[in-house]
């Protein structure tokens, strides 16, 4: 069984060889080959380098197009701030709909028309040369709830749930059609696994969640589905009080991050494939290998056998080797435990 056998397998429940190991790695792999991160999301070709160096030394079983949130609101024409070597942001105050009028004159853009969602169809489409099958293909789209927070600004949307709710829905509706643009435009390239980043969904309560971000990310992982994508939700933070719906939204995985007991996770999604939640600083960053281990063990028990092993978000880039080594052994010298009881 090979690394994208193995993948695919656990997302169809059947039985695996080993654990899969799926971590987040961005500015971590592009440390491993010496890029600057600023020319990693800039360049598919250094990204492709990166992730491949990155998964064969750790015996990842997928490589990622991942990089940063700011590629489909560039092409809208957001203002971004670019940087050396750390990731791209934006700045609130320039927010592209600060003025939420605007929102009826964007037009969703060609992903192939040579702005920076084309440098990811392109790093897709390499990735999958390079790879042979070996491992699966992951690309990338921006979440509607993150979305929404990038092109209107976080504080501005939290308030408009309350005060404007209908101009919400109508961007929210535009986000999924852009996504779903964008997202077509990488699996013809070659992308198997669609991830999902809607790390602001974290932020809102039950309420808001399932009237506003249930409806959209339910349309979009069925449009992703129609395509033939798997599906890799990654709502980073504390989502405890939405466990039960997010678990209900259709993907094939679900990261965790650390802030959620795994027992907890697995009690309220029991037939989700879970991806986590090994704390990214306390124990990724800070710890020994030995506490890897212990971390890992405890969070492969209590997931049960629906379980990836990974990070609860992004691993660190000062991350020590021995750290990312004792990921590697614990999921290749394990299978996915038995189910904990509920």
């Amino acid at each position: 069984m090979n690394n994208r056998e193995r993948v695919l397998a656990m997302m169809d429940h059947r039985s695996v060889d080993r654990i899969p190991l799926m971590p987040i790695t961005m500015m971590f792999a592009a440390d491993q080959t010496g890029v600057k991160y600023g020319d990693y999301v800039r360049d598919y070709r250094l990204l492709i380098e990166a992730q491949l160096c990155t998964a064969e030394r750790f015996d990842l079983d997928q490589v990622s197009c991942i990089s940063d949130p700011t590629r489909e609101a560039a092409d809208l024409g957001a203002s971004i701030r670019y940087f050396d070597d750390q990731p791209p942001a934006f700045d609130e105050s320039e927010a592209l709909l600060k003025d939420k009028t605007k929102l009826l004159e964007l037009k969703i853009p060609d992903p192939l028309s040579g702005g920076r969602m084309l440098d990811r169809v392109k790093a897709a489409a390499s990735l999958k040369e390079r790879v042979r099958g070996q491992r699966i293909v992951e690309g990338w789209i921006e979440g509607p709830c993150a979305q929404a927070a990038n092109l209107r600004g976080i504080n501005r949307l939290m308030l408009d749930f309350g005060d404007d709710p209908e101009f919400v829905r109508d961007l929210l509706a535009f986000i999924v059609e852009l996504e779903l643009c964008f997202a077509k435009a990488q699996a013809e390239g070659g992308v198997e696994l669609m991830g999902v980043g809607d790390s602001a969904a974290s932020l809102v309560g039950p309420a808001i969640f399932s009237e506003f971000i249930v409806p959209a990310q339910q349309k979009l992982v069925s449009g992703l589905k129609s395509m033939g994508l798997r599906t890799r939700s990654h709502m980073c933070g504390n989502i405890r009080r939405i466990l039960e719906p997010a678990g209900k939204l259709g993907y094939d995985i679900a990261d965790v991050d650390t802030k959620v007991p795994l027992s907890e996770a697995r009690a309220k999604m029991p037939e989700q494939v879970i991806l986590g939640n090994v704390a990214t600083v306390e124990v990724m960053r800070n710890g020994t290998a030995d506490d890897v281990v212990a971390a890992v063990s405890k969070c492969s028990e209590d997931a049960g056998e629906h379980y990836i092993v990974g990070a609860g978000c992004e691993v660190p880039r000062d991350t020590p080797v021995a750290n990312m080594l004792a990921l590697r052994d614990f999921a290749r010298s394990h299978t996915p435990a038995p189910r904990a009881p509920i």
